[in-house]
């Protein structure tokens, strides 16, 4: 049975019946989103070696986490390329939206089963190679419905009703962040409390319910059918061309903004792991921070809306660009504060998580005045059979900024000795031992011959030590520096007994490695310091460097000692004989002192640095855009109403 569908807004003043389910839609799908994407650093941090059973694993660092966290999102918004060509040229927007839905869910389908073992199954599934393929089918789900549902938006509005279509990208904004912040405050509590099956396995449910509540609207919508080869004609005709140079030259600029935005679920998730979390009376998670920013989207759209701006129109008009202009500049202080904040944090302090708010609410007014006014504004200069994939021209410029953050993040990773890597095992000689245990003698840069890294395995295969030449060293500085935190442990949150970057180098520096050179000390943070020799060629932040990386752990309490983290890694002690996560360890006594080593790895630009450098790239952006505000030329597009209903036979209303 077919249904009769509107093709073009009727004549009227009135809201359109339909934005009910899209804003509805909206706000469940981006908690699926939200909730999947802020737990993903932590996740592939601190719970994917946990799930992988493997107790030789080396943990994924934390700058090839951001790494691919962010090569995700670019691939989010790369996406919506192929989502806009499907609906403006073969499907329409209604269909295409419904069909990636449906793609979208079983990417949620597929990280929720990471790890998982089914009955009849010798072992689990791989949880890497699960997270990798639900990533990539989510980013084209997500990414495939994104420019479709914003110009789905626009096509329910005609000229009598285009006074409500800024309202509704407001309301549509909220309802992103609606979702946003409920999202970000469950998924990480599921995580802690019940394992990454639940916190993945939620936002997936979300998505299903999601795409319900848009197939119950198709009766209300517009349904603007696809523009089939006049989307070609006016996408290469001259005014397409036109409205999409002028446009990407603002989109270069907004991507530098999205370089720094995107940011508050990578870099600044980690940083509040090393600041005193207790805020209103609440110990946070991490990830949960996260739920500050739509929060404060919640407050600033419509105070923004309805006070600031018509505030500020009364003294000069607030154009698009202005707006931009002037959220770009805003974004400088958001990130400068971050910065100082680290510092702090380098310097051994434990900062309260009060500066992250802080830096929040400067970051979620930058954005309330570039993305918002950016996605309204990219939708009104868009000629009317192009709108779609304009909207994705306009997410690319998202993709463009993670890309840029990508490759930073990659570019200062320093490769690090991995013992399971399948090169170095081809490579690697082995000595058995009559009880079984063996060693591996592998090669690594620096480090051939008689140099060469050995690795130590019990009978079982499980890897048991590493030594390489120089190690003893390096284990004579950790001895120094245990000494002195033994004599100045204490149980405060702001001083663990750590030296200070000066002490812990005078304490250190008097030591020399096999090539001549003293040792050298690192303060990361209040908890966390490196003992490092420069290695063979003689240059510290090199894949070469002899690294021992010390941690202070609190004793875990018996609450901590219920999460899922906790009893997953009891059980793969248990399991393979490891030591337990507790080892070492007194409920309700002090903290214990704890080191690892590890060959190469860690980052050449870390710490403040790291910020500041971002925040720099942020203001010299800010000022060159100045010119582009100032010439830039606008041109208005909307939907052509019709004087009575028109309808057409699209065949798919069971769909």
């Amino acid at each position: 049975m077919s249904t009769k569908y509107l093709t073009a807004p009727i004549p009227t003043k009135s809201l359109p019946g339909g934005i009910p389910f899209i804003i509805g839609n909206e706000a469940a799908e981006r908690f699926s989103f939200y909730g999947m994407k802020g737990i993903l650093v932590m996740f592939m941090t601190g719970y994917l070696l946990a799930l992988a059973n493997d107790p030789n694993g080396v943990p994924i660092a934390d700058s090839k986490a951001m790494e691919d966290y962010h090569l995700f999102t670019s691939a989010v918004y790369f996406t919506p390329f192929l989502g806009a060509i499907i609906a403006d040229i073969f499907l329409g927007k209604y269909l295409t939206i419904m069909l990636l839905s449906v793609v979208y869910c079983i990417g949620h389908g597929i990280l929720a089963l990471m790890g998982a073992q089914f009955m009849g199954m010798d072992k689990a599934l791989d949880p890497y190679t699960f997270m990798v393929i639900g990533l990539v089918v989510i980013a084209f789900g997500s990414g495939g419905i994104k420019p479709c549902v914003s110009a789905h938006v626009g096509d329910q509005f005609g000229e009598s009703n285009s006074h409500w279509l800024e309202k509704v990208f407001q309301w549509f904004y909220l309802s992103i962040n609606l979702g946003a912040a409920v999202a970000s405050l469950l998924t990480p509590w599921l995580m802690k409390w019940y394992g990454p099956h639940w916190a993945f396995g939620v936002p997936g449910v979300l998505m299903a319910i999601a795409t319900l509540v848009f197939w119950m609207g198709r009766h209300r919508f517009i349904h603007v059918p696809a523009g089939g080869m006049a989307f070609v004609r006016e996408l290469f005709s001259a005014e397409g061309i036109s409205a999409l140079l002028k446009l990407a030259i603002i989109y270069v600029f907004v991507a530098v903004f999205w370089a720094l935005f995107d940011q508050t679920g990578s870099s600044w998730v980690l940083q509040a792991d090393n600041m005193d979390r207790n805020w209103l009376g609440v110990h946070w998670l991490a990830p949960q921070l996260q739920f500050i920013n739509p929060v404060m989207i919640l407050i600033l759209v419509p105070l923004t809306g309805f006070v600031i701006y018509p505030a500020i129109n009364k003294v000069f008009t607030l154009t698009p660009m202005r707006k931009i202009c002037i959220g770009l500049f805003i974004m400088v202080p958001g990130f400068a504060i971050i910065s100082v904040a680290q510092q702090w944090i380098d310097a051994g302090e434990t900062p309260s998580i009060g500066w992250q708010v802080l830096g929040y609410a400067i970051l979620t007014t930058s954005e309330v005045m570039v993305s918002i006014t950016c996605l309204e504004f990219s939708y009104t200069q868009a000629p009317r059979k192009i709108k779609s994939f304009v909207m994705a021209t306009f997410l690319a410029s998202v993709t463009l900024g993670n890309l840029f953050t990508a490759y930073v993040m990659g570019s200062i990773s320093i490769d690090q000795f991995d013992p399971n890597s399948s090169v170095l095992i081809d490579k690697a000689e082995k000595n058995s031992n009559p009880d079984g245990s063996y060693i591996l003698t592998m090669p690594w840069v620096g480090f051939e011959g008689g140099d060469s890294v050995q690795v130590r395995y019990n009978a079982e295969g499980i890897q048991q030590s590493i030594n390489v030449n120089g190690l003893g060293d390096v284990r004579e500085g950790i001895g120094r520096i245990q000494q002195y935190w033994a004599s100045h442990e204490t149980s405060d949150i702001e001083h663990t007994g750590l030296p200070s970057e000066d002490e812990g180098t005078k304490l250190v520096s008097t030591i020399t490695d096999p090539w001549g050179n003293p040792l050298h000390y690192r303060l990361m943070s209040s908890m966390e310091a490196r003992v490092s020799s420069s290695g063979p060629d003689g240059t510290l932040l090199t894949p070469d460097d002899i690294n021992d990386l010390i941690t202070i752990k609190p004793a875990p309490s018996s609450l901590d000692k219920e999460t899922w983290l906790f009893k997953r890694k009891l059980e793969m002690s248990k399991e393979f004989g490891t030591p337990p996560p507790d080892a070492g360890a007194v409920t309700g006594a002090g903290p214990s002192f704890t080191s690892k080593v590890t060959v190469g790895g860690g980052q050449t630009l870390e710490g403040a640095p790291l910020f500041w450098f971002f925040t720099w790239v942020m203001l010299g952006t800010a000022i060159c855009f100045i010119p582009v505000m100032l010439f830039y030329v606008p041109r208005q597009y909307l939907q052509e109403e019709v004087a009575h209903m028109e309808a057409v036979d699209e065949g798919i209303s069971n769909f």
